[in-house]
């Protein structure tokens, strides 16, 4: 996809992070921006940084998104690019011991529903009524309508211990982006995720040194955290090369995360 001063786009979770650096590099590259993101005044910040708009959006919250969107199509016009960052979970083992009870415990079913709900659910929301507004748009070269980003985890595929919330929901991620690719193809309408591994966001740079040095060394190369900019260069390239459909590709230095 070509993009340009009249090609718009909608980053939720643009306020940090994964989102902020996409957002950074869309405008750089000409486009208008809307920011989704729940975070105020970081989103405010990073929109008048970059000449965009700052939407207060929840994601978890349809009529929150439904009037998002509204927004943003009245100031920047249809989008033709989403890129989705947003996400939000629980943890929790499937069984964990209670030393107060001597028994253990499973998380319960209201936990693993809102982490389904704030990360496949909100991802289908999400892509779901931006291609709606991208299927009135006019066809670009090969037919092309618009693009969407999903963002899954390496957990989708290697969920480690305490993760069975994140990690299935991420891998629902995943299963979302064939089917979605194939049911919207013949409106030229593409769908593909990213799978990153440890990056530098603002949760992680903030944990305790020698967690955070434990992680460096478990990339095989280069090792160290990935950086947020190398999200956005993924996620621009998936933009710009209208032949990347239906994929879900790793972005990870090589990690394989072990069991803890």
């Amino acid at each position: 996809m070509k993009i340009d001063s009249a090609t718009a786009a909608v980053v939720t979770g643009g306020a940090s992070g994964l989102g902020r650096a996409t957002a950074e590099a869309l405008a750089a590259a000409g486009v208008k921006v809307a920011i989704f993101d729940i975070n105020d005044a970081l989103g405010e910040e990073v929109a008048a940084s970059i000449g965009g708009l700052f939407v207060h959006v929840d994601i978890t919250d349809e009529q929150s998104v439904l009037d998002g969107y509204a927004k943003a199509r009245a100031a920047n016009g249809q989008e033709r690019i989403c890129v989705h960052c947003a996400m939000t979970s629980r943890r929790g083992k499937t069984l964990a011991y209670d030393k107060e009870s001597g028994r253990y415990r499973r998380t319960p079913t209201a936990d693993y529903a809102f982490g389904v709900e704030g990360i496949l659910t909100a991802s289908y929301r999400v892509a779901s009524i931006a291609a709606e507004g991208m299927a009135t748009l006019p066809e670009l070269e090969d037919g092309e309508r618009g693009a969407i980003i999903l963002t899954a985890s390496v957990a989708a595929q290697d969920g480690q211990i305490g993760q069975v919330i994140y990690g299935s929901a991420k891998a629902g991620v995943n299963g979302l982006v064939l089917p979605m690719a194939r049911d919207l193809m013949d409106l030229g309408i593409r769908v593909n995720a990213i799978m990153p591994g440890v990056f530098g966001t603002p949760l992680l740079n903030n944990m305790n040194p020698k967690v955070r040095e434990s992680l460096e060394a478990s990339v095989p190369f280069p090792k160290r955290l990935g950086k947020a900019e190398e999200y956005a260069s993924l996620a621009m390239e998936m933009i710009r090369n209208t032949y990347f459909n239906g994929q879900a590709v790793r972005l990870d230095g090589a990690i394989r995360m072990a069991p803890r």
